[in-house]
């Protein structure tokens, strides 16, 4: 038996803010909430030694398990729990138990490529992309990928500049059109209580609207800007110092 979820999308290039919406949104909306890092969608690497593993190019759509992804969101949506796989960033590779994860009213799905798939996005009722300028997103990687993550400068610094920016410019930044709206300058508290605002009257207005686009009718993968406009929060423009 399918249950009324509220499925929302929050994409945005590494370092961008998405964690913070997406804890924010949780935060808010309490108990009902249900959180799925699209991280731990990486695909199983245990065939490949770790110094291969660290060779991998992880900012590139291929190195996600769509299928899985899609279908659990399915499951979720269908009301049934799912074991979400978890992932381990210090050994590049998932971890080998998965959590249990239960179908609530709102669920958030976060992470650089939350945006990309087709078959993913038809399932989104709200599509977020949160958009910080390039220098504060590196700052933000060098500092969570050093302190938290275990990795040193050089790596990092070596990794952003041969993948990862080329990976967001190709890939990341375009889904930003897939958007019903866009959080400019990272996840700054004027633009998330109006998301949260949006959530609120979209849940209380279409009950049980998930997939084919409960927030406005969008379902395709390249909306009509137009039509989207009218979709848009309020949010402040992004400085352009």
């Amino acid at each position: 038996m399918s249950i009324p979820s509220f499925v929302i999308g929050i994409a945005g290039g590494t370092g961008a803010g998405k964690t913070t919406v997406a804890r924010t949104v949780a935060d808010t909306v309490g108990e009902a909430v249900t959180r799925i890092p699209l991280d731990n969608y990486y695909e199983d690497l245990s065939h490949l030694e770790f110094e291969e593993r660290k060779e991998v190019n992880y900012d590139h759509p291929d190195a996600f398990e769509w299928e899985l992804l899609r279908e659990h969101l399915n499951q979720l949506l269908m009301g049934q729990p799912v074991e979400m796989p978890q992932y381990d960033f210090e050994i590049h590779n998932r971890k080998d138990e998965r959590v249990t994860v239960e179908p609530t009213d709102v669920i958030v799905l976060e992470g650089i490529f939350s945006l990309y798939d087709e078959e993913i996005i038809e399932m989104l009722d709200l599509r977020v992309y949160v958009m910080t300028d390039a220098d504060v997103r590196i700052l933000r990687r060098i500092e969570r990928d050093v302190v938290d993550r275990g990795r040193d400068l050089e790596g990092v610094m070596d990794q952003y500049l041969e993948t990862v920016k080329p990976m967001h410019e190709q890939f990341v930044e375009p889904t930003k059109k897939n958007a019903d709206v866009i959080i400019p300058e990272g996840a700054n508290q004027m633009a998330v209580d109006l998301l949260i605002e949006k959530i609120e009257a979209e849940r209380t207005d279409t009950p049980g609207a998930s997939g084919a686009g409960g927030a406005g009718g969008a379902t395709d993968a390249e909306p009509d800007p137009e039509a989207d406009r009218e979709r848009d929060l309020p949010f402040p423009e992004p400085s352009t110092d």
